[in-house]
């Protein structure tokens, strides 16, 4: 049986929809961390759909890192300006920028995005490739695959520029 509690946990734990959490704890037989594999699941093939969905609202995160050394300026875009100034989202946008600050090798948003001749792995180079530098069993794309499934809205995250002094 699941309680309003463990409903109240899971919403709290995932950021999903009250009656998404309780589907996914009567399908995981009340087993929270099944639950949230399953809402994780089902948010990655959400995200798939609405992959189409034009973004043209968003923001500019600014980040300065290791004492006013580096710099990084990231546009993240989605589908409403309501979205854009959810807590969700901004931390998004500081995570991505945060993670673009401590890897100085990343030169490209996606595969398609990167120039020829680059040196270095796809991981190291490819943002949403990358694993998350807060928490490496996720990339940068599942990071942003959850803020999707979590607002309901298509994200992209559309470019940057890293700087660094001396460079």
């Amino acid at each position: 049986m699941v309680t309003a509690e463990d409903v109240k946990r899971l919403r709290e734990q995932s950021g999903a929809g009250v009656m998404d959490c309780k589907r996914a704890l009567d399908e995981a037989g009340g087993n929270i961390d099944k639950a949230v594999e399953l809402l994780r699941e089902k948010g990655i093939v959400g995200a798939e759909h609405k992959a189409h969905r034009e973004t043209s609202q968003g923001l500019v995160e600014a980040y300065i890192h290791a004492g006013g050394r580096i710099g990084v300026l990231v546009e993240i875009n989605c589908e409403t300006d309501f979205v854009a100034r959810t807590d969700t989202f901004k931390t998004l946008a500081h995570d991505v920028a945060m993670q673009i600050a401590g890897i100085p090798t990343t030169v490209a948003v996606t595969e398609d995005d990167l120039p020829p001749g680059v040196d270095g792995s796809v991981e190291e180079t490819v943002l949403m490739k990358q694993p998350f530098i807060r928490d490496g069993s996720k990339t940068i794309e599942q990071l942003v695959k959850e803020a999707i499934a979590q607002t309901g809205e298509n994200i992209r995250i559309r470019r940057f520029a890293r700087y660094e002094l001396g460079q």
